[in-house]
């Protein structure tokens, strides 16, 4: 499996053959966006910062689009959301927080969560995360302290932060990683990860640049 982000919250993740989009960058944003062709795109939030699909068709490629609570089967890949609340943009919407399997590996994209406390269904699917994307920037999402806090209930074995840079606090990341006693970590340009990487990892934070 390899993790890339490119900004805001839109993540790629590529394993085989296979790729996965999440929150891509719509041309409709005033930030930047990034094309390539995805299998699955998974949207937390219709905002042109994360509704990007149109992005993601591309190379040959049209996504199976998730876009929304529910049970999803794709390619063999088992998909559920569960609804949250986000404030970013500074208006209440419905954000959708997703779990998968992917390798082995179970993966929660938090998206633009504003909330620290979960609804109980996404807690009764929170044990054993092997890989939490995790909001940190504020201003309508979770603020570092609090990305903080909800990474400490749910003890992935690794988090990846996204939403920093350009959206939310300018000092976010710094804030957080202080918090998480990480201010050495050195954003990587990649991750290249596999099952048997994860077993001695707990709570570790990996940043990856936008």
């Amino acid at each position: 499996m390899i993790i890339t982000y490119h900004g805001i919250e839109s993540v790629k993740i590529t394993f085989g053959e296979m790729v996965l989009s999440f929150n891509p960058v719509s041309k409709n944003s005033s930030h930047k966006s990034v094309r390539f062709g995805a299998d699955i795109a998974l949207v937390t939030l219709n905002h042109p910062d994360m509704n990007g699909v149109d992005q993601v068709a591309h190379a040959g490629k049209e996504p199976f689009v998730i876009q929304g609570p529910g049970e999803y089967e794709v390619q063999g890949i088992f998909v559920r959301g569960y609804p949250t609340t986000s404030r970013y943009g500074g208006t209440t919407r419905i954000n959708t927080i997703y779990f998968l399997r992917l390798e082995g590996m179970k993966i929660c994209f938090l998206g633009a969560l504003a909330d620290a406390d979960l609804p109980a269904e996404a807690k009764e699917m929170s044990d054993d995360i092997n890989v939490l994307f995790l909001p940190i920037g504020g201003e309508g999402v979770l603020e570092p302290s609090e990305a903080h806090r909800l990474a400490v209930k749910l003890e992935p074995h690794l988090i990846i932060p996204i939403h920093y840079g350009a959206v939310g606090r300018k000092d976010a990341l710094a804030r957080y990683l202080k918090e998480e006693g990480a201010e050495g970590a050195q954003p990587a340009e990649k991750l290249t990860l596999k099952r048997r990487d994860l077993e001695e990892r707990k709570g570790e934070v990996v940043v990856l640049k936008p």
